[in-house]
């Protein structure tokens, strides 16, 4: 089940953390898959220990023109992209919205809405080319909720859940479909960013009294990713161990 054998997929922000435990699912599942990040050196190595012929880019997918010519490059060397999922993303400086700077507010948005627009608005057009593609979007419970002193963040990943439902409508009668999930707090060194009040914060709304694992992602996407996703578009899953139930 959800096989992907034959197929090429993109994974932002894949060098470590959910993003390479989304690399690992997909690979594992016969997808060839290139690991994107920031960091070319750590991306390598990721690509590396995934195997499976995987692939590694650095880029900067904050620079709009950087992304469009990128993503040509690879449908160009690998003949299509069947699935992008953007995962990269920045929480920000944690502090009070009286306390945030233009430059804390833009660096997020950048990393979290900005980026994944270039992303697929490069990406959507090689799809309709050939009738299908897969998106997943890694968006966050803390964009339906909000999360106090991450103003930025929560609101990013609002805007990112409304670009995934405009997008997949837009896109629905072609084979492609467009999808969400939005983690709850996840054991990644993402948490370095954030003080232990804000994760207390997080945890203690989770049912299940637990960080999430990168892995629990990664299943998820897993299933958007493929081609038994069919008749699922302009959702937004969450994985939260039960914190949200809408």
């Amino acid at each position: 089940m959800f096989e992907l054998s034959g197929q090429f997929a993109v994974v932002t922000g894949a060098a470590t953390g959910i993003g390479e435990a989304i690399a690992k699912r997909l690979a594992d599942a016969g997808a060839k898959v290139c690991i994107v990040d920031i960091d070319g050196v750590e991306a390598a190595a990721a690509a590396a220990r995934i195997g499976y012929g995987s692939v590694s880019l650095a880029l900067d997918i904050t620079d709009a023109e950087a992304v469009k010519r990128s993503i040509d490059g690879l449908v160009a060397e690998h003949n299509t992209i069947d699935i992008l999922v953007n995962n990269a993303g920045l929480a920000g400086r944690a502090a009070p919205i009286w306390e945030q700077t233009d430059a804390d507010w833009h660096k997020v948005m950048a990393v979290n809405l900005h980026a994944p627009f270039y992303l697929c608005r490069a990406v959507i057009p090689h799809m309709r080319s050939r009738g299908y593609g897969r998106i997943v979007n890694v968006a966050s419970v803390a964009g339906k909720e909000g999360n106090p002193n991450m103003t930025a963040y929560s609101a990013s990943k609002a805007a990112l859940i409304g670009l995934t439902k405009s997008m997949a409508k837009e896109v629905a009668g072609e084979g492609i479909c467009i999808n969400a999930v939005s983690p709850a707090v996840i054991r990644t060194k993402i948490l370095d960013q954030l003080s232990p009040e804000q994760i207390d914060y997080m945890v203690q709304r989770i049912p299940m009294n637990r960080t999430g694992r990168p892995e629990e992602v990664a299943a998820v996407i897993h299933f958007l990713a493929s081609q038994d996703c069919s008749f699922v578009t302009g959702q937004c899953y969450d994985v939260s161990g039960g914190r949200s139930t809408y």
